[in-house]
């Protein structure tokens, strides 16, 4: 038998339970992590979370060693929900607790994600019978739909040669006449025929305005002289709502790589390659570092992708 909505109120009646409730209705928290925002003992939240569960407003899940607690879709949540709406406007602590709870959450975050970092290399080196980047890889191209894309920097071709495989037309652009050779021998002997090698600088693509889906740079711009140029470039080959994705290093101060990979820039931090997209008119941007080599130097992986304006 559900509650009473007197009990219901009655339990709500207390601030501070009002507090917990308004913190769990927008994201699921530990007990610790009740403590730390609301600068609570232990036992007084869990005394105060009990209290909720009895009358439904609260439900818990474990996950690992520890429970994360929710506001419940049950019993009297109308009614529950008008009463935070008006609680969240008259309580005086309600947006500091918000703005706390976002920074706990984001602790949580990180640690979820130095984990990660820490076993990524075992991850990579494990046997696991059926798993392979390769077959991972396979797998996400096989989900991309047909398009035509733009492998900037293209190197030796061994990047555009994945990507034809499920693209309409890849379109492979590299200043070394050499590597385009190479390139186009690689593609002659897989029988590949749906890329077109150009020689040509990324800051002036020999590519049309507005003719491209997708544009990769695939370790590539930390090689021009002026990257925010080849950003450009790419922005005027893109069709509108075309994207644009950047595979880089991260910064570094491993000055051997100009000489010995002849990098003309030691990577890009998440706000440089975010400045530099938004200035040449992209939106959505996203950059984030999304790997790490356990071996010195160390060098981090980062990813920035982003939209041309429909």
């Amino acid at each position: 038998m559900s509650p009473s909505i007197v009990k219901i109120l009655r339990v709500v009646a207390d601030p501070n339970r009002l507090r917990i409730l308004l913190l769990l209705s927008g994201e699921e928290l530990s007990v610790a992590e009740l403590q730390e925002i609301l600068v609570m003992g232990q036992s007084t939240i869990s005394t105060h979370l009990s209290q909720l569960k009895q009358v439904g407003l609260v439900e818990d899940r474990r996950t690992g060693k520890s429970s994360l607690y929710r506001l419940t879709t049950g019993n009297g949540s109308s009614i529950i929900g008008d009463l935070l709406a008006r609680a969240e406007r008259e309580i005086p602590e309600a947006k500091h607790d918000q703005a706390t709870m976002r920074r706990v959450v984001k602790k949580r975050q990180d640690k979820m994600r130095s984990f990660f970092d820490s076993v990524a290399g075992r991850l990579g080196k494990d046997y696991v019978p059926g798993k392979s980047w390769k077959s991972l890889a396979e797998a996400f191209l096989r989900l991309m739909p047909p398009m035509v894309i733009a492998d900037l920097g293209a190197g030796d071709g061994s990047f555009s040669l994945l990507l034809a495989q499920q693209a309409k037309r890849v379109i492979a652009v590299d200043s070394s006449a050499k590597m385009i050779e190479f390139a186009r021998e690689q593609a002659a002997r897989h029988d590949v025929k749906n890329i077109e090698y150009r020689i040509g600088d990324m800051e002036e693509l020999p590519i049309d305005d507005a003719s491209v889906d997708l544009v990769f740079f695939s370790q590539s711009l930390h090689h021009a002289l002026h990257p925010e140029r080849a950003v450009r470039q790419a922005w005027r080959i893109l069709r509108p709502g075309g994207r644009i994705a950047i595979l880089d290093l991260g910064k570094h101060r491993f000055e051997e790589a100009r000489e010995m990979y002849a990098d003309e820039w030691l990577g890009f931090n998440e706000a440089e390659l975010e400045a530099m997209l938004e200035k040449a008119g992209f939106s959505d941007v996203k950059a984030a570092i999304v790997d790490k080599e356990c071996e010195v130097p160390h060098f981090q992986t980062l990813l920035a992708v982003a939209q041309k304006r429909s």
